[in-house]
């Protein structure tokens, strides 16, 4: 029977949001979520908007200055989205040695986002929600889940 590892807010390790520095390409992110929106913006090739989210304090003002990145589009991002996230949170966890441990310390579970709010990067549904338990009865599609659960399960390879 399948095993899970939920996670949600910023308090969890396994959080876009979670407080945490490392450092890509000389330039030192607070959190994974700074870096998904920073790569987003130079995905798109907005210059100007990456600069001001490698200067937004918050994940919360790096989500909104993510949100208004121009030329923009669905398609591109959701062909980039997921080796983006993969990729921040490789660094976020190689670079801060005690959250590599807690998340080396899942093995043998899926890692689930229980966001009751986001269905893509979530599950759509909150840990408390018996219907958690059934990945058949999910409403969203864990792809936050599914990135960690990979890299976990790569650098146990490595």
């Amino acid at each position: 029977m399948e095993r899970f590892t939920y996670f949600y807010r910023s308090g969890s390790p396994f959080s876009q949001w979670y407080p945490c520095y490392f450092i890509v390409d000389e330039h030192t992110f607070n959190c994974a979520e700074q870096y998904m929106m920073y790569a987003k913006a130079l995905l798109f090739r907005d210059e100007e908007t990456a600069m001001q989210i490698l200067r937004a304090r918050t994940p919360r003002e790096q989500k909104e200055l993510g949100r208004k990145v121009s030329g923009f589009n669905d398609t591109g991002w959701n062909k980039h989205c997921r080796d983006i996230v993969y990729q921040g949170n490789r660094e976020k966890f190689l670079q801060n040695e005690e959250l590599l441990q807690l998340l080396l310390d899942t093995k043998g579970t899926t890692l689930v986002e229980a966001s009751p709010t986001d269905r893509i990067w979530g599950v759509g549904l909150s840990e408390d929600d018996p219907r958690i338990r059934s990945r058949s009865s999910w409403r969203g599609r864990n792809w936050l889940g599914e990135v960690l659960t990979k890299l976990r399960d790569d650098l146990l390879l490595e």
